[in-house]
């Protein structure tokens, strides 16, 4: 019985690992509020739930807002640039539908693998900007080549969005209950479950050693050049080398 008792049993971590979701996603929704937010509450939230699957952890309040401002100047234009496409993309969507005939049909599938691209870099947008520090213009490119590169997690993490949308959405009871659910820990239940996949795909551009200044964020194109200036060094050490052995040796005749 003592053992239930114990603060660092499963029951427990558990139940803190709950709470601190909650908190995490009562904060999201507030800070989601003026709308131009959004893209900033995304990397907040993306920040401290990753730090919740790899164990780094503090207060999940402190961590929100910190990252909340360190992101925000370079979040909110990535996030109105994908509002803006978004909303361009269902708009093409609708007036397709109006009309009829083989152009149309085709215009539909192009717009519907565009929607797909977009989904696809959606999903790695703001944890990418949460995790690596980069330019607007990289952080999209990254996330899209990301996406790419592992593929079926990428569809794993949007069967898992859509999957919990349909079920949201399949009849009023669901729907009420589903309400609820997203209020109270929807949001940040779904980022920390594919933190499983996102904190997997990272290590592969990460360093082995943290870089001098803020642990929490790699520049990719930094560690990129580095390893190329590696690369040239030993090509470099390898031309000279070969050189070396090839010098004829010359004979002392005195």
């Amino acid at each position: 019985m003592s053992g239930f008792f114990n603060m660092d049993n499963v029951v427990w971590r558990t139940l803190g690992r709950l709470a601190d979701l909650m908190i995490l996603n009562i904060l999201f929704i507030i800070c989601c509020i003026p709308i131009f937010t959004i893209g900033a509450s995304l990397t907040a939230l993306n920040y401290v739930t990753l730090k919740m699957h790899d164990g780094e952890e503090g207060y999940a309040a402190r961590s929100f807002f910190k990252a909340f401002r360190q992101n925000f100047k370079q979040a909110t234009p990535m996030w109105l640039i994908e509002l803006v496409v978004g909303f361009v993309l269902v708009l093409d969507l609708i007036i397709l539908q109006s009309f009829e005939g083989t152009l149309y049909r085709v215009m539909t599938v192009i717009i519907l693998i565009l929607c797909m691209v977009y989904l696809m870099i959606f999903c790695y947008l703001f944890a990418v900007q949460s995790r690596f520090e980069n330019t607007i213009r990289h952080t999209f490119t990254n996330a899209f080549i990301m996406a790419i590169a592992d593929f079926p997690r990428t569809l794993a993490m949007l069967a898992i969005a859509v999957i919990a949308v349909i079920v949201s959405f399949y009849n009023v009871t669901t729907i009420t209950w589903s309400l609820l659910v997203w209020i109270m820990v929807g949001f940040a239940l779904i980022s920390y479950i594919n933190t499983g996949f996102l904190s997997k795909i990272f290590k592969k551009y990460m360093p082995e050693e943290e870089a001098e200044g803020d642990p929490d964020h790699w520049d990719i194109d930094e560690i990129m050049g580095t390893a190329k200036e590696a690369m040239t060094e030993i090509t470099t050490a390898g031309e000279a080398t070969a050189e070396t052995t090839n010098v004829p040796e010359i004979e002392d005749n005195k």
